[in-house]
């Protein structure tokens, strides 16, 4: 992995020192310039657990990608940057309070003066490491904290519009990329997935977010959604100039 070519895909190159504003920049700005997408999913290109694979589809071919792909190569950059980093698993709520495959989402443990959770792969979330001891932070997306619940769980809560709701389980045993080997074939094949039905392609910016849903595109900025449907054509230009995404 060339570090110097991954900090310039996201613009972080002054960022290097192992410290907690230093890392809430590099999430930020890696959430803002690599999109989460499932467009290989989509169109049955396999998608694998390699991080020479994944850093060419990420940095050298400017696309995006889904948990294991956007964490799996952040987890990486940040160990090589110094930072104490490991992977975890989680099971994803979903919004209709049902819960997905167990163990079937990656994400990011960091220590530095106390843990915290770092997450660029779960799409509309926050930009910000969230500390496991329980405190609120918020961001343009919401606000979130983590409570721990029984035989060392740990809850991400999201909160807007002062409702509250679990985002997702996990604990924080090490885990390796390879771990999520049937997790990654799951969420590609199954029908019980989500993300083999439609499009996905979502990113943050410094107001909010914009996505795209199948043939939707999705503006949202300061709490404020703006939506319109896209023509083939339309959406692929808006794929290429707002998510730098040529399929």
């Amino acid at each position: 992995m060339n570090i110097k070519n991954y900090l310039k895909r996201i613009n972080a190159s002054h960022y290097t020192n192992c410290s907690l504003q230093n890392l809430e920049e590099l999430q930020s700005l890696h959430m803002q310039h690599i999109p989460f997408e499932n467009l290989d999913v989509i169109r049955k290109i396999p998608i694998y657990l390699n991080l020479v694979t994944i850093y060419d589809k990420l940095v050298s071919r400017n696309r995006g990608g889904y948990c294991y792909e956007l964490n799996g190569l952040f987890h990486c950059l940040l160990t090589e940057l110094g930072y104490e980093a490991s992977l975890l698993s989680a099971t994803v709520r979903r919004m209709n309070g049902v819960w997905a495959k167990t163990d079937t989402h990656a994400a990011i443990i960091i220590q530095l003066d106390k843990p915290y959770l770092v997450d660029v792969g779960f799409g509309d979330s926050t930009v910000l490491p969230i500390p496991l001891c329980g405190a609120e932070r918020t961001d343009v997306s919401g606000t979130y904290k983590i409570e721990k619940q029984e035989n060392d769980f740990y809850d991400l809560i999201q909160k807007r519009n002062d409702v509250e709701r679990i985002l997702y389980r996990f604990t924080t045993q090490p885990k390796k990329l390879i771990d999520f080997h049937e997790g990654c074939v799951f969420n590609q094949v199954a029908k019980e997935s989500s993300f083999t039905h439609t499009d996905i392609v979502t990113v943050a910016t410094p107001l909010g977010r914009k996505t795209i849903s199948d043939s939707l595109l999705i503006i949202t900025e300061n709490g404020v959604q703006q939506k319109k449907d896209l023509s083939s054509d339309e959406k692929d230009q808006i794929l290429r100039s707002t998510f730098g995404i040529q399929l």
